[in-house]
Parts: C-alpha cells; structure tokens; sequence
C-alpha cells in the first residue's frame, strides 16, 4: 500500500488524516493485522491541549499542542516514537482565539502549522522560519497543502467556547499561501459560514458549509469559485451543518448534525441538539447529486468529525456521538447506502481506515470509568478485534495517525497516547 501525496512530505501519516483528501489511510505500509494471541498495549503522558501527530522521516514524530482562551499560543514538539518523551520543542507560537489547527510535513521537508489567525513555516528542528498573521480575526483550523506546494486555509465559522468572543461573519474565505514566506497570493470568498476542515483533491478544493458543499478550483496563479457547483446538502426540517469531508471513489462522504459540538462537556454524549436524526452524507463529485443516509434514526445526535470509508470493501461507516451508535452500510455502485451492522459505541475522534488488513481504529468512551479506549473493529463485521484504555479521562473528538509500523498516535484534550500491538 503506497499512496504519496504530491505537496506532503514522503511519509506515511504526513498531515490530519493521512493527506488532503481526508481518506483517514496510511500513505504507505500495512494495517495492524492483529490476530489470534496478540492484543493493544498503550503508553501515554499528559499533553495539555495535544491536537494531532504527524509523522516525517523514519522515527521523526510531531506533536502539535495549544494554550486556550482568546489569545492562545500553539507550539510543536519531536516526541520519541516509543516512550512519548519530548526531544524538541518550538518556540511558543503566536495563535489568536482558540480552535484545534492543523500541522503538515512539506514536501520541501519543512513543518507547516496553522492555528488561531496565524500561519507558521518551521524548521524540521523546530526553529521558526516565517510567521504570518492572517486577515480574519477567527481561528483558521487548519489547511490543505496542493500538489505545488501552496497551502490553502479558511477561518472557522462556527461557534467558540466559552469565554471567547462570539463570530458575526455570514461567510468563509479561502487564502492560497505561497510555502516561502506564507505570502497571500489569491482568496475567495464563499457566501455562507463554514465549520468544517478542508478537503482537496489535486488542484480542486471542497468546503463544508453550513448549508452546501463548496468548490474551488486552483490553476497556478488563481483561485475561482465554481458556481455550477454548490449542491444544497441541508434539506432536511432540524438537520444541521455539516463536518470534515472524505474523498474517495468520485465522491465526498461527511456527516451532519454537527451544530452543539462547543457544548462538548469532557464528551459528547447527550449533548446534541438537531431535531433530525443524524446522516451520512454522500456528494457526487460529477453531479452534485446528494444522498442522505441515517446512522440510527435518533434525534438530538452530534458529531464533530469525519466518517470512514473503505474503497476497497466498499463500506462506509458513520457514528452519532451523543447517542453512542456506530453504523456501517454497503455502498452499491451507484452509491446508494444499505445497512451492514451497527454497535452501541460512544464514538467521537477521527477513525483510521486500513484497507489492506480490513481493520477499522475506533474509540470508545467509558462515561461510568471517565476513560477513553481505542477499538479495532473488523470493518466486515463490526466484530471486536482489540481494546486497550489510551490513559485519557476524557473522550476525544480530535486526531489518530498512523505509526510507523503496527502501532497508532492517539492524541485527547489531556493527553498523548502510542497505542501497539504485542503479543506478550
């Protein structure tokens, strides 16, 4: 299994969800393969706000962190592989008001890290190279990285937590970065708010917003709106916006009803507020044409993350995190969804798909315990491969990457956590 990325770092787990297009599978590698004998071991460590983990060259592991409130700071730690163990540090990094960003490997071999209204260009060693301060005052979560090496980001539309000045822009703005020094050298606007992270896939870049789904497309020097293509996903009387988009097989699949997700109270259960039951979305990417898919029939669910999806077996898995259900559905050829199994899970992260091995990385939050754990589920069946407590009090709706072998990075609001696969 090998899939570079043209703009990222040549590795296995180079940016949020293995690369732009959000597919949540490794670049390179092979699954966890776990089998009869052999179970998960964790090793964690408190990291205050631990956001995501990417990974560079062999044994090169990057952790990105942030302060809270209205004037955070972010900074990036090289952590050991194996023992978590911080090796280097960033300098403290200008941030803005708070949401999760996002940190990438360049293909130019630098660290990338977008994080309140502020991009920063970094070092492998962590040294600053270039800060930039972007034009709106909202945190821009995150980016995407095109195949010739300029990054695109957009500010965040939707609510912030508590104690954080409320945002009053009825749209998003797409930014183009050139890589060397972080310059502005194209925007658009979009004409609605938009919550989600964004997607690519080659020069064509995708925004969840809070009623359609956007495309922009890049040539080289501009960036334009494509107005033939703003499909309304949001029909449905209580259905609310939509999150993180994946791109596979000619379409975008997300999932809706993410309005509450600021209310999230050390997790996520019970806390939804849209009337509709909760769907996977399906767009054509050549059409437009949306399909709505319910994950369990249950008003006042709420996710804050993407679903997963297995091009190969062609399946596609949803949740709802405030009704604890993870559901699974066949996709037919024409991209119709039918049920496959389903489990009373209290699912919130983003997954990790390996397609080689069949294996699907979920979470499940204990509320009784107070405990997040990682599941490995047979993405077929649903059936339990593996369980083990990540050491996290809290449940996470932020990142899991892949490791460098049969091992995975959990990162949770308190804490970092590998786990691994062992026999002993």
């Amino acid at each position: 299994m090998h899939d570079h990325t043209p703009g990222y770092w040549p590795s296995r787990w180079p940016g949020e969800d293995g690369g732009p297009r959000r597919t949540e599978i490794p670049r390179s590698g092979h699954g966890l393969d776990l089998q009869r004998g052999e179970h998960l071991i964790a090793t964690s460590r408190e990291a205050v706000v631990a956001t995501m983990v990417v990974l560079r060259d062999p044994g090169e592991v990057y952790l990105l962190r942030h302060t809270g409130g209205p004037d955070a700071i972010s900074w990036v730690e090289r952590i050991h592989p194996e023992t978590l163990a911080i090796l280097e540090r960033s300098p403290d990094l200008p941030g803005g008001k708070t949401w999760p960003g996002g940190l990438a490997a360049h293909a130019n071999g630098d660290l990338y890290v977008a994080f309140g209204r502020h991009a920063h260009r970094l070092s492998a060693d962590l040294q600053t190279v270039h800060t930039v301060e972007l034009p709106r005052d909202r945190p821009y979560n995150s980016f995407v990285i095109l195949p010739d090496g300029h990054l695109v980001l957009k500010d965040f539309g939707g609510a912030l937590p508590p104690g954080i000045e409320p945002l009053d822009e009825e749209s998003c703005e797409l930014l183009v970065l050139e890589p060397e020094r972080l310059d502005v050298v194209a925007r658009v606007t979009i004409p609605e708010r938009s919550i989600a992270r964004l997607s690519a896939d080659g020069n064509d870049i995708y925004v969840v917003g809070v009623d359609h789904f956007w495309r922009a497309r890049w040539d080289g020097t501009t960036l334009a709106l494509d107005h033939s293509f703003p499909p309304r996903y949001r029909t449905v009387d209580g259905q609310t916006y939509g999150w993180d988009a994946v791109l596979t097989d000619g379409a975008a699949w997300f999932l809706d009803n993410g309005e509450g997700s600021e209310s999230y109270i050390g997790h996520f259960r019970g806390v939804g507020r849209s009337a509709a039951p909760l769907h996977l979305v399906r767009v054509d990417l050549g059409s437009g044409a949306v399909t709505l898919t319910e994950i369990c029939g249950l008003p006042n669910g709420i996710v804050a993350n993407p679903p997963a999806i297995d091009p190969v077996r062609k399946i596609a898995v949803g949740y709802d995190s405030a009704n604890g259900v993870l559901a699974a559905f066949s996709i037919a050829a024409d991209g119709a969804c039918t049920p496959r199994w389903r489990r009373d899970q209290n699912h919130a992260c983003h997954p990790i798909v390996y397609p080689d091995t069949g294996e699907l990385v979920t979470a499940d939050y204990d509320v009784e315990r107070m405990m997040d754990q990682i599941v490995v589920l047979d993405i077929e069946t649903g059936d339990e491969k593996g369980r083990v407590d990540t050491g996290s009090p809290l449940q996470s709706p932020v990142f899991l990457a892949a490791g460098f072998g049969r091992d995975l990075y959990y990162c949770a609001f308190p804490t970092v956590a590998r786990i691994a696969v062992t026999g002993d």
